[in-house]
């Protein structure tokens, strides 16, 4: 069967610019019912859209998929059911088969990994245990003391005494899900404090191993700036997704925390002793 044929006219032209494939030499079934619907409705002729605005939509379809994604990519995986807990202990965060330090391993939770605490029980050697839902196919018992919940009394004191560590990193990761997950603490002023202290260690540490990575002969001095090699170096990415973020000095080569919790300390709480200290080290940094 011929597709019919029908004078050249704007519907005709569009199709054979957007869509080779259907046009009355591929001799298509799908080609034929196109051509024949435009033949049939001349009055609902097809007009061409104006390629300026469809460039326009397309792109801003990819800049809203774009800003979308890293939402859901951030956002945590919540438990079914209730209770919900958060690892902050990952020393004791090992799920087992069953409430006893000897059982059989399922795996290791991470820190910050949510859980939903169905129960607690104490086994013979005096361990406390909580049944937790990981998954809707994953669970299993977890040591207690591994996890914090806003629900239960004296977990922020517990948590805030963790964040005394001697390692930078790991005092900003237990700061930053305190501030998550106790939104109300009295406690909070001082875990502020406690996260800008360890983000200004960890710049003097970044400060040291950085140039190490960047020696003045392997820099090109024709390329980019080089600051900008000290600002995308790897070692700050860890912080970065923690939210801590860091300045750096081109002239003594050297990183320097933001300040963003001091200054949030002195916003919020201005008469608290913490507000004090905030304020001697946001003097320092010039702000």
């Amino acid at each position: 069967m011929l597709t019919p044929r029908f004078p050249r006219s704007d519907a005709s032209h569009f199709l054979q610019r957007k869509f080779p494939i259907l046009t009355p030499r591929s001799r298509t079934r799908r080609s034929a019912r196109i051509l024949r619907v435009v033949r049939e409705h001349p009055a609902r002729s097809f007009r061409a859209p104006h390629e300026p605005t469809v460039q326009v939509a397309v792109a801003a379809l990819i800049l809203l998929i774009g800003l979308a994604l890293p939402t859901f990519a951030q956002k945590k995986h919540v438990p079914p059911g209730g209770n919900i807990a958060v690892v902050a202990d990952e020393r004791l965060a090992a799920l087992r088969v069953t409430p006893n330090l000897s059982a059989r391993l399922i795996r290791r939770l991470g820190r910050g990994k949510l859980v939903s605490v169905r129960g607690t029980t104490r086994n013979r050697e005096g361990v406390l245990f909580s049944h937790v839902v990981v998954t809707r196919r994953t669970s299993g018992w977890v040591q207690s003391e591994a996890l914090v919940s806003s629900g239960r009394n004296g977990d922020d004191q517990r948590l805030a005494h963790l964040i005394g560590g001697t390692d930078e990193f790991e005092r900003i990761a237990r700061a930053r899900i305190f501030l998550e997950t106790f939104p109300r603490s009295a406690l909070r002023p001082g875990v502020l404090l406690a996260l800008g202290n360890a983000a200004e260690e960890a710049a003097a540490q970044l400060s040291r191993e950085a140039p190490r990575r960047f020696e003045r002969r392997e820099i090109p001095t024709d390329g980019a700036p080089e600051f900008s090699y000290y600002m995308n170096y790897n070692g700050l990415d860890r912080y970065n997704r923690q939210g801590v973020t860091f300045t750096f000095d081109r002239a003594r080569k050297r990183f320097h925390y933001d300040g963003a919790v001091w200054r949030e300390i002195v916003r919020k709480y201005p008469d608290s002793r913490e507000a004090a200290e905030a304020k001697k080290r946001l003097a320092v940094l010039g702000n």
